[in-house]
């Protein structure tokens, strides 16, 4: 019980760094093993840590996610020195009443047809697993831990790392 709790508040954690970061790395495997990156907006975050992306259903990632659903998510917030990497696994679909509750009107811009595009699609992200660096941005804390380093011969840790197994 106790395991599960600390799950939930470490999927927590992981959700409030996220949730306001609008762009994500979307990696896929392509069939010969090569990893490919792009970037994408992400739409939502759920609670239970589900990741929703509109994507074209005909498009390259959607061919690489039929082929491994293998994905990883990078996020970044340089000026907050705030890291992230996402592992899980996505699933391509087409669910009208998702599409429906996540469309944003800004999206018509890639789906011309609407909500009822014909190449509309949806990813759904599971994490499986989840690793952040989250550093302060003081220069103060930066060179406390330079200093400590130093004068003790120990790395400095100016800030948290974290892995997160779901």
């Amino acid at each position: 019980m106790e395991n599960k709790q600390n799950q939930q508040g470490e999927l927590k954690a992981l959700i409030e760094k996220i949730k306001d970061i609008d762009t994500a790395m979307f990696s896929t495997v392509e069939p010969d093993g090569t990893i490919r990156s792009r970037p994408m907006r992400h739409m939502t975050v759920q609670e239970d840590g589900t990741i929703w992306f509109f994507t074209g259903y005909e498009s390259g990632k959607s061919h690489e996610i039929k082929q491994d659903s293998h994905v990883n998510l990078s996020y970044a917030q340089p000026n907050n020195n705030l890291y992230v990497s996402v592992s899980g696994h996505a699933q391509l679909l087409r669910d009208q009443q998702k599409i429906e509750e996540l469309w944003n009107p800004a999206l018509k811009a890639w789906f011309p047809g609407g909500k009822e595009d014909p190449n509309i699609g949806l990813l759904k992200v599971t994490i499986d697993q989840a690793e952040y660096w989250d550093t302060p941005n003081s220069a103060v804390v930066h060179l406390y831990g330079m200093v400590k380093a130093a004068l003790t011969g120990e790395p400095a840790h100016p800030g948290e790392n974290k892995k997160i197994n779901l």
